[in-house]
């Protein structure tokens, strides 16, 4: 399966979410953001090589644990150079070596966060807890819906008080999860140590374990 984790606007901790899944899922994580990418990069091809005919895709997945990973290069040069029309294929190619697949995709409505879209199963939107965010996660639903990718779940991320759950699972159509805000989300990525499995029993290991099982339902 591919999920597509999607944002209407960035800084929600998309990112973080989408490392998160790939070791609650045992999946590779694909880090699609061409332009401004967020997940940690290891010397050795990358998508921009990939996605530039340089290198083949599962050469440039990064085999270490707890998370695989296949970054995406940081340089200018190297966006300019990708040609996001294979991405479909080596997203496909990926899936048929590994299986599940998270891939991490543009915040926002860019015209390169479609392409993800249109080869995903499904897509797993993030939000933020705030009430005028739902617009932009609504928004962001109907593009999936126009490329056909299903929703899998809705992820209202750094919650601190009561969020409006249920009128995102309302208004969207699929279970929504609240992820309390946490300080070990925020080094999780950097460290390369997803909470999930540093601290299995926490509450927000709990939350993104929910999102992984409405996952697999989706899968199903």
């Amino acid at each position: 399966m591919i999920l597509a984790v999607v944002s209407g606007k960035g800084g929600v901790g998309k990112s973080t979410l989408s490392f998160e899944l790939g070791a609650a899922l045992d999946a590779v994580v694909v880090d699609a953001d061409l332009g401004m990418a967020n997940l940690p990069y290891a010397p050795g091809p990358d998508l921009h090589d990939v996605l530039a005919g340089r290198a083949d895709p599962i050469e440039a997945v990064r085999e270490g644990a707890p998370v695989r990973l296949l970054p995406c290069g940081r340089t200018l040069a190297g966006a300019r150079a990708a040609d996001v029309r294979r991405l479909a294929d080596t997203l496909r190619a990926v899936e048929a070596t590994y299986g599940d697949v998270v891939v991490d995709c543009p915040a926002g409505m860019r015209a390169d966060a479609g392409v993800p879209l249109a080869v995903a199963d499904a897509c797993l939107v993030v939000a933020s807890p705030k009430r005028y965010a739902l617009a932009d996660a609504v928004r962001t639903r109907e593009l999936a819906r126009e490329l056909d990718c299903g929703l899998a779940a809705i992820a209202v991320n750094r919650v601190v008080d009561d969020p409006p759950l249920d009128a995102f699972a309302n208004v969207m159509g699929a279970p929504a999860t609240a992820i309390p805000a946490d300080s070990r989300l925020s080094t999780s990525v950097e460290q390369f140590t997803p909470v999930v499995s540093s601290a299995p029993d926490s509450l927000v290991s709990a939350r993104i374990r929910e999102l992984a099982s409405a996952v697999r339902v989706c899968r199903q």
